[in-house]
């Protein structure tokens, strides 16, 4: 753990809130490296954070991190909504209800949200495994009386 610059983890809570989780697409770059995907972006020197992602209901991307030009840190991830729900207003609710969730995302943990979450009638759940340098996990988001809605994998770490 002594190779994890300590300040990594408050800048990868910061960039995480300054982008998807509280900005939604405003935060997408114009120019995204590669066609047809969504790229994010924060930098606060010495570090810079980009999440690039494909699709919407079900979705892939990932997250790096670079610190003077090189990338130290990534995650990836994949998930979204159950396949039966289509309309898009549920799409929009329940990702509206994901940033709030990921905008209590704690520096103990900077990878998703909170262990739980619950709010508008619907429960989040962040189960994690590991540190900051090898880390993996799911997060779940149901209504309240247990009905599935969403799910996403993850997992990253240090690059060596």
């Amino acid at each position: 753990m002594s190779s994890i610059p300590r300040d990594l983890a408050t800048f990868l809570v910061e960039a995480k809130r300054r982008t998807y989780a509280g900005l939604d697409d405003d935060a997408t770059v114009a120019a995204p490296l590669l066609a047809g995907s969504k790229q994010l972006e924060h930098r606060a020197p010495p570090y810079a954070y980009r999440d690039i992602y494909f699709g919407m209901g079900f979705f892939v991307g990932q997250e790096t991190v670079s610190r003077d030009e090189r990338v130290i840190w990534s995650m990836s991830y994949s998930g979204g909504v159950r396949a039966e729900i289509g309309d898009r207003d549920s799409f929009l609710a329940i990702y509206k209800f994901l940033r709030q969730a990921l905008l209590a995302v704690s520096v103990e943990q900077p990878y998703r949200g909170p262990r739980l979450f619950e709010q508008a009638g619907m429960v989040y759940r962040n189960e994690a495994e590991g540190a900051l340098d090898c880390f993996h996990g799911v997060e779940m988001i149901a209504r309240h009386d247990g009905t599935p809605l969403y799910e996403l994998r993850y997992s990253g770490g240090l690059l060596r």
